[in-house]
This record gives structure tokens, C-alpha cells and sequence, in this order.
């Protein structure tokens, strides 16, 4: 008697522990299918109960569940709306007096109120949880693994798609020992480029610097409220609560077509960033040797963004979500974004097991920051593919902001936005290709149809400029501004034509430099070369690290036009 009460009691207790956990445990949203069937039948034999076919990919809560998880997600909503009006009806309370002791008494009575009923619909979306076999599984797997996150509790775990909040962390950006303790020394995080410092007698006096202060805090202000979210619309919630069947339906693809794995890493700065890796070493395709890390677009999504495209093309691809995006934690500053990029070519080199020198970073967009970034601090990189990227964003931002603000605008992103591309990718020596869309509506500072006014064009001056500054006079810039101002092949190959460009005599001129030379950059050659032949190299460079494509700035890159960069 005494030992069937205390199995009672046993039962009654992991009762209650299971609803604990369902009250506080994240959403689950999918159960991914293998094969044509449900993963969370996998790992387990059939139960008693179990229903002869697999569930359905995605998880059908009961109605207490639904109805309450809906009611929820609604509240968020508001709250975020809420929380980004508040300086406007704070302003609006002050104005009508409510900001009195009277009035704020009530206001706080109704606060506490509404905290107590949220807090009762979530122990019944618990009660719902807790009556779902579905949920009651997944919950047992995620407590199991946060205990033991041994293989094969991670492997179980991954067959669900919930909440990554609750993702237990895969790989720490401090875990390898072959780091640079140099560079982990540094309390931002991982080092970025800065502007060189000033000499000593060039300081401001306590005076000036007095009078600066306001501007330093209206630039400080408008970085971290608007403009970051204006440069990042992929980081604003709201925008990500409407994008999130998209990105559910993108993830799933990923898992069950190409066997994705997702993995959450920890930067330096403690972000945690979403990532997933695909696998394609064992292919017959030669190309599934070579990883190519792909860096998204302010609003870009790896679930949707242009990891299709290296994936179309037969390669292993490693996609990973800005911080603030998706799964991501933290928020997309510069320095966040670089130590988020540090973490994940670790995580590629120490444990997915790829050498630097097999890795292609691919961007688009604002992702030429952080591949920029990864070319400058990892020169072993096999290649960097930059599509409609740009050299600054300081023009780009003076585009879309009213001319009144043109100073303004300057040192708030010098200061705090500061993405500069071809600074960084000057620094790096490998192979590069350059992808110009010759419709792109987003990095043209007057219109789409002005090719000219590309920033692309100017990420390309300043690389060649760089690395070739003997063939980059006034006449062969001249000459590469001619080419970059047509947008057609035909017109391409006219402007070739007009200054008589002989691709095997360039070659044969950069080859022979390379052999007699050690062919670090930047290169003297074309030092002693007439005008006419600086123009022809200036060309033929131009167009082997240039490749246009006839599309706007958000047409998906088909995998034809991804190419390896040209080196000699």
C-alpha cells in the first residue's frame, strides 16, 4: 500500500513537473519530416496510442493552446507598438495632466491588473501544452538535452523548429585555443578599421569638445533609434512577426530537402547567432568541397535570402542571421556584426572542419561588410563574391536623407554606422568578384537607369586603384569610368573595342609580372607602360573583376551567374 502511494506520488510530481516546464517552455512551431515522414516519430519506438500515420509537419496545438498563444502573440504586437509610440503619449499624458500622482495611481492598478491575466493565460496555454503528446515529447527532448547535450539528444532535438531562444548554445566563440589573445583582449569585441588618430596639437581644447557634445548626442541618439532601424529593417520585430510563416517554410526546405543543420553560436560579444550549415562533401559535385559562407542584405533572412543561390550551384553553404534577426540575438551595429562574423568562420574552421583555404564568402547587399570584414582579418580565405555591394555607405545615406542634414548624417555614420567595404577589402589579397546589378535601384545615388551613379562602380575603382596603381592613371580610370557607364554587352564590348583591348597581350603582361615578382599587392606594373597600354590593362582588369547581371538590387542571383573570382 505504502509503495503504491509513493509511485502515486512519484506520478503525481513529474505531473506537475511537465506543466511547469510547459508553462514556461518556448513555441514549438514544426516537426520536421524525412523522407516523406514525421522526424518526432524517429528516435522512439510506437507507443500505445500513437496514431498509425506520422503528424503533421506542422504542430497542431489544441484550441486552449491556439486561442491563448494567439492572445499572446497579439499582446506582444502591441507592446512593441507601444514601446516605439511611448515618447509620443508620453508627451500626449503630460499635455492632458495625467502625470500626476492621482491619475498615475489607477494607471498602475489596471498595469497590474492586465500583468496578472497574461500571466493566467499563460499557465492555461500551459494546461494546453500539457495535454498535447506532441509537445509533451518535444518538451522531454529539450529538458534532456539541456542536461545531457550529448549527439544524440542534440540530433532528437533538432527534429523540432521552436523558439530559438531556447536553443542550447553549439559552439562558443572562445572554445578553440588557437585564437589571437591579442585580439580577445579587446573589451569591444573583435578590432575593426579606424580613422587614424590625430596628432597631438591637432587635439580640441575642453572648450571645443564642450561645444561638439550636443551634436555627439544627437548623432548618438539618432544611430541607436532610427537609424539603425532604417539601415537594418530586417532587426524590427514587427517586420519579422509578418515575415515568420516565410521564414518557417524556408527553414523546413532547408532541413528536410537538403538535410540543414542549425546551430546556434556564441560571439565574443555574447550575441547569440543563428545559423545552418548544409553538407554536400559526400556529392559527386567537386564543388560540395568548398564552403561558402553567405552573408545576407539588411532585410535578408539565410531561410530566404541568397544561400539558394551557392546551394543551386552544388556547394556546401553555411548561412547565418545578422543579430537582431530571426534566432539572432543583440542588435546589427558594425561591431556586432564583425564579432557575429569571427564566430562563424570559426565555427566553420574548428568545428564543421573546412580550411580557410576551401571557404568562399559570398554577400550581397549590406552583407559586404562583414565579408569585407572576414577578408581583411582572415587573408587565407579562398575568395570573396560581393553582389550589388557598395564601396561607403556615407553616400547612400545622404541619398534618402534631406540635404539639411548632410553634416549631420556624415558623423553619425562615421561614428557609429560606419560600413566601410572597400577600406577592408583593400586589405585583402585573394581573389575577388564584384557582381553589379545594372538596374539596382538601392546603391544608385540618383536613379536606377544611371548606371554611372552605381556605388558598385566605385568599390571597383577603388580596388583596382589599390592594387593597381600604375595601370589606375587619370587615363585608365577614365577609360574603366567609360566601360562602367554602359549597361548592355553589346556596349561593353564597344567600349573594348574603341581602345583596342588585346586579352592575350594583358594576360600575357600580368603573368609575366607575377612570375618575375612576388605578387603581393599592390603591384608596379604598367610603371614604364605607354597611356594606351595602361588603358588597355585598366580594361581588361576591369572586366575579369566586374561581372554585371541585368536585374534589379532584390532579383534572386541564379546559380549560372555564380562564378568563382578570376585570378591570374
Amino acid at each position: 500500500m505504502a509503495a503504491g502511494g509513493e509511485g502515486l506520488m512519484r506520478r503525481w510530481i513529474r505531473g506537475f513537473g511537465l506543466l511547469y516546464l510547459c508553462i514556461r517552455g518556448p513555441r514549438l512551431y514544426r516537426v520536421y519530416r524525412v523522407n516523406g515522414r514525421a522526424a518526432i516519430g524517429r528516435g522512439r519506438p510506437m507507443q500505445e496510442g500513437d496514431a498509425e500515420s506520422s503528424w503533421e509537419s506542422f504542430y497542431q496545438p489544441k484550441a486552449l493552446e491556439k486561442h491563448t498563444d494567439s492572445i499572446l502573440a497579439w499582446v506582444s504586437v502591441l507592446w512593441t507598438i507601444s514601446y516605439y509610440s511611448s515618447p509620443l503619449a508620453a508627451f500626449y499624458m503630460y499635455r492632458k495632466g495625467f502625470m500626476t500622482v492621482s491619475r498615475l495611481i489607477p494607471l498602475t492598478q489596471y498595469g497590474l491588473t492586465l500583468m496578472f491575466l497574461l500571466a493566467g493565460i499563460a499557465c492555461l496555454r500551459g494546461f494546453g501544452r500539457w495535454s498535447n503528446p506532441q509537445y509533451i515529447q518535444f518538451i522531454s527532448i529539450l529538458q534532456r538535452t539541456k542536461m545531457d547535450e550529448c549527439p544524440e539528444n542534440k540530433k532528437m532535438l533538432s527534429n523540432f523548429n521552436f523558439d530559438f531562444r531556447s536553443w542550447p548554445v553549439d559552439f562558443r566563440w572562445d572554445e578553440t585555443s588557437s585564437k589571437d589573445h591579442q585580439k580577445l583582449g579587446l573589451p569591444g569585441g573583435v578590432p575593426l578599421l579606424k580613422a587614424e588618430p590625430r596628432t597631438r596639437g591637432a587635439a580640441d581644447s575642453f572648450f571645443q569638445r564642450v561645444q561638439k557634445l550636443p551634436c555627439q548626442i544627437t548623432s548618438y541618439v539618432v544611430a541607436h533609434s532610427f537609424g539603425r532601424r532604417m539601415l537594418y529593417p530586417g532587426s524590427v520585430y514587427l517586420l519579422q512577426k509578418a515575415l515568420m510563416p516565410m521564414l518557417l517554410q524556408g527553414q523546413a526546405r532547408l532541413v528536410e530537402e537538403y538535410n540543414g543543420k542549425r546551430a546556434k553560436l556564441l560571439a565574443c560579444d555574447g550575441n547569440e547567432i543563428d545559423t545552418m550549415f548544409v553538407d554536400r562533401r559526400g556529392s559527386s559535385d567537386r564543388s560540395g568541397s568548398k564552403l561558402v559562407i553567405c552573408c545576407e542584405g539588411n532585410a535578408g533572412f539565410y531561410e530566404v535570402g541568397c544561400v539558394a543561390t551557392p546551394l543551386e550551384a552544388g556547394y556546401s553553404v553555411l548561412g547565418w542571421n545578422h543579430p537582431g534577426f530571426a534566432g539572432s540575438t543583440g542588435v546589427p551595429f558594425p561591431q556586432n556584426e564583425a564579432n557575429a562574423m569571427d564566430a562563424v568562420v570559426q565555427y566553420a574552421v574548428y568545428r564543421l572542419g573546412f580550411k580557410l583555404q576551401d571557404i568562399i564568402v559570398y554577400a550581397w547587399s549590406i552583407g559586404g561588410f562583414t565579408a569585407t570584414w572576414a577578408s581583411m582579418s582572415y587573408p587565407d580565405l579562398s575568395a570573396i563574391i560581393l553582389d550589388a555591394s557598395f564601396d561607403d555607405l556615407v553616400p547612400l545615406a545622404l541619398k534618402v536623407m534631406p540635404e539639411s542634414w548632410r553634416g549631420l548624417v556624415t558623423r553619425t555614420v562615421r561614428k557609429y554606422l560606419n560600413l566601410n567595404n572597400a577600406e577592408q577589402l583593400c586589405r585583402y589579397q585573394g581573389p575577388i568578384l564584384l557582381i553589379r546589378r545594372t538596374k539596382d535601384e538601392i546603391i544608385t545615388t540618383t536613379n536606377p537607369e544611371d548606371i554611372a551613379s552605381n556605388r558598385g562602380n566605385d568599390l571597383l575603382l577603388s580596388l583596382l586603384q589599390h592594387r593597381y596603381p600604375n595601370v589606375m592613371t587619370e587615363e585608365g580610370r577614365a577609360a574603366v569610368r567609360m566601360w562602367l557607364s554602359v549597361a548592355t554587352p553589346e556596349e561593353e564590348a564597344s567600349v573594348l573595342s574603341h581602345y583596342g583591348v588585346e586579352e592575350d597581350w594583358c594576360l600575357s603582361v600580368l603573368a609575366s609580372y607575377k612570375a618575375e615578382n612576388l605578387g603581393q599587392y599592390p603591384w608596379s606594373v604598367g610603371e614604364e607602360m605607354s597611356t594606351e597600354g595602361r588603358q588597355q590593362l585598366a580594361l581588361y582588369l576591369a572586366q575579369k573583376y566586374l561581372s554585371s547581371f541585368e536585374a534589379t538590387h532584390c532579383t534572386p542571383l541564379p546559380a549560372g551567374a555564380f562564378q568563382m573570382p578570376w585570378s591570374i
